[in-house]
């Protein structure tokens, strides 16, 4: 079964200095038909201004992981952590117990673009936790390339959840398979540019949720953009 959530449908907030598109429900924004996708309980697609950002406040029980777009986004927390986060970065925070964490722009000028994505923990109340890892394009060029699992294998970021995390970028002619073990279905985002997922055309913002199939296949777009994918394989 296949559903797709078009970009358009999406919620949306825009704070002069923040510009934020909600998949599932958010902050202000609440849709009870769209509260999640299993252990996937966010997915914000952020611009935020130059020089602006968010400042301290806190998280707890949850696995954040950041994605960047372009530019750079400034990260600090209460374990102290400092770090920037730019494009082909993958940013995993486990909250835990509790930890304070602030994101700015890093650029004075410059907008950032980026994705802030929710994974409900498979274990509550765990010591918090951090790790950023580099995947560039070449890693991901028409495969999906594994970032974030429960395992730490093949190089991914040990996340504390029960979903293995993909990045990939296609271009035309470039496809890729991921099958999906009986009972766990999978999230896919278009980080931008256009893909077709399981024969459907989809472009940056929209996400298709896949349940009872054998696996998931994103194929490039002929004469289009090149399209960059998260895809999300959840028990």
């Amino acid at each position: 079964m296949l559903t797709i959530r078009k970009a358009s449908d999406r919620g949306h907030a825009d704070h002069g200095w923040l510009d934020s598109h909600h998949t599932f429900s958010f902050a202000n924004y609440h849709d009870p038909e769209h509260m999640g996708f299993r252990a996937l309980r966010v997915i914000n697609d952020d611009r935020v201004a130059g020089g602006q950002g968010f400042g301290p406040h806190p998280h707890r029980d949850m696995e954040i992981i950041s994605y960047v777009l372009e530019g750079g986004l400034a990260h600090r927390d209460s374990m102290g952590t400092g770090a920037t986060i730019r494009p082909g970065d993958v940013q995993r925070m486990s909250a835990g117990t509790g930890v304070v964490h602030s994101e700015f722009n890093a650029s004075r000028s410059d907008e950032v673009h980026f994705l802030q994505i929710w994974l409900l923990p498979n274990k509550r109340g765990i010591a918090p936790g951090y790790d950023q890892k580099t995947f560039g394009d070449g890693d991901k060029r028409g495969k999906l390339r594994l970032v974030a699992s429960p395992d730490a294998r093949e190089g991914s970021i040990r996340i504390q959840a029960d979903a293995d995390v993909y990045a990939g970028v296609f271009g035309a002619g470039e496809r890729a398979e991921l099958p999906l073990v009986p009972g766990h279905g999978a999230w896919i985002h278009v980080a931008r540019g256009a893909v077709r997922v399981n024969g459907h055309d989809l472009r940056a913002g929209d996400g298709i949720a896949i349940e009872d199939e054998a696996a998931v296949r994103v194929e490039g777009v002929e004469g289009d953009d090149t399209g960059e994918v998260i895809a999300f394989d959840l028990a």
